[in-house]
């Protein structure tokens, strides 16, 4: 937001202004699907066998594949702001 105020109001730049509430919503619904997605991935809702093996299967992966990994840690610490829409 600093960035966006400073444009604006030092630079006479208002583009971002007027796409801060877009940029802002796609970052929301990220960090939503990801904390969605890490509670079913690490918390038991039942004794659904197929659940559980899901669950298993994602773990396994998240802890075996590089690229499984490098998306939930950039998830977990925020993607960059201009990496969305």
């Amino acid at each position: 937001m600093a960035q966006v105020l400073d444009a604006a109001l030092n630079k006479g730049d208002s583009a971002a202004l007027e796409r801060y509430t877009e940029t802002c919503l796609a970052r929301v619904w990220r960090a939503q699907h990801f904390s969605w997605w890490m509670t079913s991935m690490l918390h038991r809702f039942g004794d659904d066998p197929f659940q559980r093996e899901l669950q298993l299967s994602e773990l396994a992966l998240v802890t075996t594949s590089t690229a499984a990994a490098t998306n939930l840690a950039q998830n977990y610490v925020g993607l960059p702001f201009g990496t969305l829409r």
